[in-house]
This record gives C-alpha cells, sequence and structure tokens, in this order.
C-alpha cells in the first residue's frame, strides 16, 4: 500500500517513513525542505520537493502514486513564532492543509493521519488531559491545528473518507538505530535543547519558572518518545483502513510527566556532565503541568509503548545529536 507522507523530511515525519517501512507499507514523500532535509528521506523513498498547496502538482502526485492514504505532518510548529506571524501559521497548517483534502477529495483518497497537538487544549481545567477537554488554543499555532480537526470532520461527513488526528505531548528523542532525529537549527524544546548544551552547542539551559504548584516549582510536561509516537502513527493507519466508518481524535502521550529539573538531572546522569541552568521568569501561558490521558489510545488501537523511560529518551537525542554533528562537520 502506497502512503503519502507530507513532510516526509522533518523530524517526526522521518520518523513516520521508517515505521511504515519497518511495516511493509511504502511511503512516498512531499516536502518543499523550507525546515526539513533531503538526507532524513531514505535513498529507496521516493522523494517529490513541493509544497502540498500545489494542488496541481499533488493531485498528479497522489493519482501517480496511486495513493491509498496521507500521513500529513507538514507545517510550522514553533509557538512564539505563530504569536508574532499568525497568518504564517494560518496559511502553512491551515490553508495549506484545506487544498490537500480538496486534492484528497478529488483523487479518491479515502483515509488521513493529522499531526495535531495537545496545544488544541489551551491551558486544560484538568490534569491528566482526556480527550473530551474542551479546546481552547491560546496561540495561533493551536488554533490553526484545531481549525485542521474542524476540516477533517466536516469533510469526514460529506465524503468516503475517514481520519484520525493524533494530538502530540512534548515529542522527543530519536530513532534508536541511529537513522534520524531532530535536526532543526535553532530548535526549542527541552530535550533537544539540552542535549545540544550538553555537547557545547549552547551556554546553557534556560528554566522558565520555578514557582509553579509542581513538586520542585518548574513545570511538568508528557514527553513521549519519537518512535513510539511513529508506531501509533501506523497502527492509526491500520484502524482507519479496517475500520472505514471510524474516525479518531487520539492523545499521545504516555500519561504521566517529568519537570524542567528532572529533564536536566536525566541529562546530567546520561552525560556524566553537569548542564548549566538559567532561572527565568516564566512564560505566559505556560500551564504548571500537561500530561495526557491516554487510556484511549492504549484502547482503541493496543498501543504499548516501548521506550516510555527518560533516561532512554534522553540517551537516543543525544546519541543523535553527536551524530548530527559529524554530518555536518
Amino acid at each position: 500500500m502506497n502512503i503519502l507522507v507530507t513532510g516526509g523530511a522533518g523530524y517526526i515525519g522521518s520518523h513516520a517513513i521508517l515505521a511504515l517501512q519497518d511495516s511493509g507499507y511504502r511511503p512516498i514523500v512531499i516536502d518543499n525542505l523550507v525546515t526539513g532535509f533531503r538526507w532524513a528521506v531514505p535513498d529507496d523513498v521516493a522523494f517529490v520537493e513541493g509544497d502540498i498547496a500545489d494542488e496541481t502538482l499533488v493531485r498528479a502526485l497522489l493519482k501517480e502514486q496511486d495513493i491509498s492514504a496521507i500521513m500529513h505532518f507538514a507545517g510550522s510548529v514553533v509557538v512564539p513564532e505563530s504569536v508574532e506571524d499568525p497568518l504564517k501559521y494560518y496559511r502553512n497548517n491551515t490553508a495549506a492543509t484545506r487544498s490537500l483534502l480538496e486534492s484528497a477529495v478529488s483523487c479518491g483518497v479515502r483515509h488521513f493521519i493529522f499531526s495535531s497537538t495537545a496545544a488544541t487544549y489551551g491551558i486544560p481545567e484538568e490534569s491528566p488531559v482526556k480527550e473530551t477537554a474542551p479546546q481552547r488554543p491560546i496561540n495561533p499555532y493551536g488554533t490553526s491545528k484545531l481549525m485542521t480537526e474542524y476540516m477533517l470532520g466536516d469533510v469526514a461527513t460529506a465524503h468516503d473518507f475517514n481520519f484520525c488526528a493524533l494530538r502530540y505531548f512534548n515529542v522527543a528523542g530519536a530513532d534508536p538505530k541511529g537513522r534520524s532525529g531532530q535536526s532543526t537549527a535553532g530548535a526549542t524544546h527541552l530535550i533537544k535543547v539540552a542535549v545540544e548544551a550538553a555537547l557545547g552547542k549552547r551556554d546553557g539551559v534556560a528554566v522558565f519558572g520555578t514557582d509553579f504548584d509542581t513538586p520542585d516549582g518548574t513545570g511538568v510536561r508528557d514527553y513521549i518518545h519519537v518512535s513510539d509516537l511513529a508506531a501509533a502513527h501506523v497502527l492509526a493507519l491500520k484502524a482507519l483502513i479496517d475500520n472505514p466508518g471510524e474516525n479518531y481524535r487520539l492523545n499521545c502521550g504516555y500519561g504521566h510527566g517529568y519537570s524542567v529539573l528532572e529533564v536536566l538531572d536525566a541529562i546530567d546522569r546520561v552525560t556524566n556532565r553537569p548542564v548549566q541552568r538559567r532561572m527565568e521568569g516564566r512564560r505566559a501561558g505556560d500551564p504548571d503541568s500537561l500530561i495526557s490521558d491516554n487510556s484511549a489510545i492504549t484502547q482503541s488501537f493496543g498501543w504499548q509503548p516501548e521506550f516510555d523511560d527518560l533516561d532512554t529518551i534522553v540517551t537516543h537525542a543525544l546519541q543523535w545529536e553527536r551524530k548530527l554533528a559529524e554530518k555536518r562537520g
């Protein structure tokens, strides 16, 4: 079965490619390489450099490659940037996805897996967060993703089409076999920033807020290994194929979290070298704790995480960061 992976040259998309291949599917990638890397796509995977909003290109690709399903990762993902440049996010995330959906429907593609986010919940009233929690995003990034979830629901009602929106919590780590990892320069994810600091690429790590209502005063987040997340996408694909009348909106996390200081302690343990910490004030909109209730995805798909261990996540991220330094040489 041929699966179109949009944004397949990026962090999560490149891991989805590996999971699809390992499961016997044939991925085909489209990526405009604005933030992705051509080398992140294996040589034996068909690759097209282009934009998902180019309906002529996408429709030709869907027909020529006989695409059965789409895994959609392409888009912009930096929350502070979305506040500074909201129209970029509504263009890249919402409007471009509308074009992709129109191409999919016109070409008879019936299954769609969407890279959504816990940011659609905004600041939840309760943690762990259930899928039934109100979705009240507090930034354009979260809003742009929620708008896509609305579009997917409407398209599924009107057409022979079903979808799964996976709401990611904090994605981290790298492929255990060293085939891919987080490669974006200037990334803002804590574990990526911390391993860069551990290898001397940054002069330290800023800790934003020490007065949260948590055991050590720093924010608690649910970190999910990127390979476990990629495996969830493959399970979602199988579920859509086996249950053509069903749609899914599911959290992707481990159901427990770690504080900023606990993450930095793990970096220190794995590297045997303390990372410099700079205590700074809170950032606007940061909740005390953001943890998923993942019971729905485990029950719906039988998803069983393989890398639910903070030191393992950090180790894989560190191994990739070292390999990336050699690659950039």
